[in-house]
């Protein structure tokens, strides 16, 4: 085999290794890379309507992964909603990721209703990205039990525009926000918690709404 067959080769594998990714901006970086690998393979072998295909693609692609990166630090694009802990929306949804929660929050066992327990749901748009559930423990700190987001947007800041920008948690009187011990795959460190024993917190005193947030 000739290194251009296996350049033709590898951009064909990376492309279907493209689409079988769930993260959005993986899966659009990723097929652009093959995109071009492909475009270079087809102008050595000269198959010049495959060329012009790729070109179209990668450009596609990166119109969409740029307006993505814009998203990531836009705390417009995500909108959260407060639920009542039974809301049967918020029990279905927490039922069909209820694999993939049992992954990153080990201790979680569902919702159950409580005057001191707080449900929200985190949108893009229409579409559902994420759940965060939070007690009162009393002593000024909220506790979190539950902050789940969808695989297709763990490449986005969801969990920044609700711990630094949403403005939710002011109203409750509460002076920090600490995760579960069990927490996996953290992710606090980068939008200003701090380490609390095998835990993360975050001194919420002058974090607020900022204008426009929704």
């Amino acid at each position: 085999m000739s290194w251009v067959d296996a350049l033709g080769w590898f951009g064909s594998a990376l492309l279907v290794f493209s689409l079988l990714q769930a993260r959005i901006l993986r899966l659009r970086i990723l097929n652009t890379i093959a995109c071009v690998i492909l475009t270079g393979f087809n102008a050595i072998i000269g198959v010049w309507p495959m060329v012009a295909m790729n070109i179209v693609l990668a450009a596609i692609n990166l119109f969409f992964i740029a307006r993505m990166l814009r998203e990531k630090s836009d705390a417009n694009a995500f909108t959260v909603i407060e639920v009542e802990e039974q809301d049967a929306y918020l029990q279905h949804f927490l039922k069909a990721q209820n694999h993939d929660i049992a992954k990153f929050n080990p201790g979680f066992n569902g919702v159950t209703e409580s005057a001191r327990r707080f449900a929200y749901l985190v949108l893009h748009g229409h579409e559902t990205v994420g759940v965060v559930v939070v007690r009162d423990a009393g002593g000024g700190v909220g506790q979190v039990e539950l902050d789940y987001v969808t695989e297709r947007y763990r490449d986005f800041t969801p969990g920044e525009f609700v711990w630094r920008h949403s403005g939710l948690f002011a109203g409750h009187g509460w002076r920090m926000i600490r995760t579960p011990d069990s927490m996996v795959g953290a992710y606090y460190e980068r939008i200003g918690f701090r380490r609390d024993g095998d835990a993360w917190a975050l001194d919420i005193a002058g974090v607020t709404r900022p204008e426009g947030a929704r």
